[in-house]
Order: C-alpha cells, then structure tokens, then sequence
C-alpha cells in the first residue's frame, strides 16, 4: 500500500491519520478565468473560440457567422446567410491566420452555410441591412473591371477582396490559396 506525503499526515498516539492537502493558493476571478481561458483553448474547447471570436473574425463579419465544430484542428464556421458565405470564403486565409494569432492550433477550416435562427422574412428591415451592406452591390459600388482577368464586377468585390469572384473561384479549383488585394 503507497504511503501518503509527509504534509498529508499527521500523527495520533500510536496512529497515522490522514488529513486534506494544503489548499493551493487563492487567485483573483481574472485569474481563474484567464486559467480557464488557457486550459480551453489548449484542449481544443469550442466556448474560448465563441469568447474570442468578435476579435478574431472582425466586427463585420462576426455578428453574421459563428464557429460551429472543433475537432482535430479542423474548425466548422456556420454563416447566416449565403452572401456572408461568399465574404467568408474570401477571407479564409486571413480568418486562419487570426485563429493561429490568437492561440488556437486550426488546421483547415470548413465554411458552411447555418441558419441557427429562422430567415427574416422577404422584404424585412433585417433583409435590408443585410443586403445594404454586402460588399456585391453594383448599385451602390458601381462596377469596375477585375485587376486580374478585366472581367466586370462590382467595384466593392474588388476593393474589398482584390479580384472578381471568377478569378477566385479559378483560384479555388485550381487548389491554390486564397488570395489577397496585393496578390492581383
């Protein structure tokens, strides 16, 4: 039978009784919580990515797609909507470099589209935000012409992104990565 450690005994007449260890120190709430934080992202725990990920995704992008699955390295990102389906797609390698950035091992990323909470309905105010906004608007942004194949597409694809969404579809067939607006 193992002995216990010396600070884990104490001595009762002619019997050993066992008593607790010493407590470990005590630490502050923000102590426990950024240990927490640690030991999460260490064991590839999804809730410090949901907590990290308005940083990590960027304000624009990150009210409109959440992290669904991590397992193995690889991350499953849900968006709401098939147009922030298109903008995750375009920012895929700068995504995976800010997961790596902020301490998560992601491997690959898988981009889904996930609708956690019903559609609004045709012609709501939500819709209307939504499509506001979105980068593929040619009658906000204009058209220009893609720096890469001179292709016409909306000129807020193209500031946004660098190139048209042929070139990167090309791009994705062709097993190369993504790229960026230096890229061409």
């Amino acid at each position: 039978m193992p002995a216990a450690p010396r600070n884990q005994t104490r001595r009762q007449g002619s019997v050993n009784l066992l008593v607790p260890p010493p407590r470990p120190p005590l630490q502050t709430v923000v102590g426990c919580l950024e240990q927490l934080q640690r030991q999460w992202q260490r064991d590839e725990n999804l809730a410090a990515l949901w907590q990290a990920w308005p940083k990590i995704a960027g304000a624009q992008l990150a009210p409109h797609c959440r992290p669904l699955r991590l397992q193995g390295g690889r991350l499953v990102v849900g968006a709401s909507h098939p147009q922030w389906l298109q903008a995750l797609r375009f920012n895929k390698h700068r995504l995976l470099g800010a997961l790596r950035g902020a301490g998560f091992s992601v491997k690959d990323l898988v981009l889904q589209q996930h609708q956690a909470t019903p559609l609004p309905p045709f012609g709501s105010e939500e819709e209307e935000q939504v499509w506001a906004h979105h980068p593929s608007r040619v009658d906000v942004f204009g058209m220009a012409s893609c720096p890469s194949c001179q292709r016409p597409a909306p000129a807020g694809e193209l500031e946004r992104w660098g190139h048209c969404s042929f070139c990167q579809r090309e791009r994705m067939d062709n097993g190369v990565a993504m790229g960026t607006p230096a890229d061409g």
